[in-house]
């Protein structure tokens, strides 16, 4: 009789300890979604969100379009519309910084409108380098380390690269390696 009491005693003590340790499960993982959401909403992406009716998205395209010269549907193009493609060679340079330690290492390929414009990129292929060397060097690892950054250094050069071209024009700056150090 006295061993059926200590059982009972051991068995009610293990399910006290297992239900505290399913409360404290459920309380972490609580903790852990509220903290994910939390930091969602803090972190999250630097793009504009998406407005609810039509006349506001058509409001936001149009500011888009008016303010930054980006537009968000050349992002999505299919490649299919994607034209000519200018490949250039690798780029080196140091980064806009106090220390002087950061380098940008990238590789850009241009769009074209035409063929005929590739013969006039040739010919003046170390100007253009010149150029974009000069941009890239000129900006720091906070205006090229976002998505944001990253879209407007492209149509900065994009705009410098066509006042310089008589041939042609060029459509999209395309980044085929980008790697900062």
């Amino acid at each position: 009789m006295a061993e059926e009491e200590v059982k009972e005693e051991e068995s009610g003590s293990q399910g006290k300890k297992s239900n505290l340790l399913m409360i404290i499960i459920i309380i972490v993982l609580v903790l852990i979604i509220i903290l994910g959401a939390v930091a969602f909403l803090f972190i999250g992406d630097d793009e504009p969100t998406v407005s609810s009716t039509p006349m506001q998205q058509e409001k936001t395209k149009k500011v888009t379009k008016k303010s930054s010269g980006y537009n968000l549907e050349d992002d999505t193009r299919a490649l299919n519309e994607i034209g000519i493609l200018y490949p250039l060679d690798t780029f080196t340079v140091n980064l806009k910084s106090d220390s002087g330690r950061r380098f940008l290492k990238t590789t850009i390929s241009l769009e074209l409108e035409g063929e005929e414009l590739s013969l006039e990129l040739d010919a003046k292929s170390a100007v253009l380098r010149d150029r974009i060397i000069r941009i890239l060097s000129s900006k720091t690892l906070e205006e090229v380390s976002s998505k944001k950054g990253k879209n407007k250094l492209s149509m900065q050069i994009m705009d410098t690269l066509n006042s310089m071209i008589t041939d042609g024009r060029i459509k999209g700056i395309y980044f085929t390696e980008f790697v900062i150090q």
